[in-house]
């Protein structure tokens, strides 16, 4: 997927491609998520979409939620999607970041031509 180290870098145009590939899988990823949060609010909190969005997205970003949790299976959710979130929140964040990190290492990954001799 990415160019091995001794290969040129992709020209701008190809690496803003690659960018956009990796933002729209994480947006998507993102959608996904907070998709999944919004309907176990709804259906094991009995929230509005509105209220189940906005506890879903606070879940998803880290701050936690806004309502208080009334039911045991809206508990079980609620501390499973929290785990789910952590882990997804982190990975879809090194994923959009990993093309940018790649051609950093790429710029500077200096070679003298000389072996070290020991």
């Amino acid at each position: 997927m990415f160019e091995p180290l001794h290969t040129p870098l992709l020209p701008r145009q190809s690496f803003y491609a690659r960018l956009r590939r990796h933002g729209l899988f994480a947006v998507l990823t993102l959608v996904v998520s907070v998709g999944i949060g919004m309907a176990g609010y709804h259906f094991f909190e009995g929230l509005g979409w509105i209220d189940a969005y906005t506890n879903a997205a606070m879940i998803l970003s880290g701050m936690g939620p806004l309502d208080p949790i009334k039911s045991a299976g809206g508990r079980l959710f609620v501390g499973t999607y929290s785990l789910f979130s952590g882990v997804v929140f982190l990975t879809t964040v090194g994923f959009f970041l990993m093309p940018i990190l790649h051609r950093l290492l790429h710029k500077f990954h200096l070679e003298t031509g000389k072996t070290r001799d020991k």
